[in-house]
């Protein structure tokens, strides 16, 4: 009597495939992140017409330039995507350069002086930390480059899944040997 492959999933032969399932609605996410970046790329087209249309009238510095940085903030939103259906995560660097950039259009908008000093020193330490963890993701290597194990992390790659799969089985064999099957 043969155990099965600790791999193989319980419900494989069945209408119930984990594999299927799990490939299927990372299907249905990309198709929603897809319609996000649509929708975000029509939001830029209009924010850009309303510039457009601010810089025909009488100036309004405060609004042009709340404008101009509300399209920098939509354009790293848009780049955010991008990585994510390129890499399938959330990119952290890109996630804090974006929240940086939203506290600076807050300042400008609403004006360095007319903001209180107690919302001026939580601003000032939420900048201070969101920098700092600015500086830890460009040091650290990418976290999913160490954890894909793939031949584009050169400093991971060392044989590939393949040599994992090996690996495990090899322990599980050994594993299996040395238990009774009954």
């Amino acid at each position: 009597m043969q155990k099965r492959l600790k791999s193989r999933f319980l419900f494989s032969d069945r209408w119930l495939d984990r594999q299927s399932i799990v490939r299927n609605m990372e299907a249905f996410q990309d198709l929603i992140v897809i319609v996000l970046c649509l929708g975000l790329f029509a939001v830029m087209l209009i924010q850009l017409w309303g510039i457009a249309i601010a810089l025909t009238q009488p100036l309004d510095y405060k609004s042009v330039t709340a404008k101009i940085l509300f399209v920098l903030i939509l354009v790293e939103l848009f780049r955010l995507l991008m990585v994510y259906l390129q890499e399938h995560s959330i990119s952290v660097g890109v996630a804090v350069e974006v929240t940086i950039v939203s506290l600076l259009r807050e300042i400008v908008v609403h004006g360095a002086l007319e903001i209180s000093w107690v919302n001026t020193l939580a601003i000032c330490g939420l900048l201070f930390v969101l920098g700092g963890l600015l500086v830890v993701c460009a040091k650290t290597p990418h976290m999913d480059c160490m954890s894909a194990n793939t031949k584009f992390c050169p400093n991971v790659y060392k044989g590939g899944r393949e040599r994992q799969n090996e690996l495990e089985l090899q322990y599980s064999r050994q594993c299996d040997e040395k238990q009774p099957l009954g």
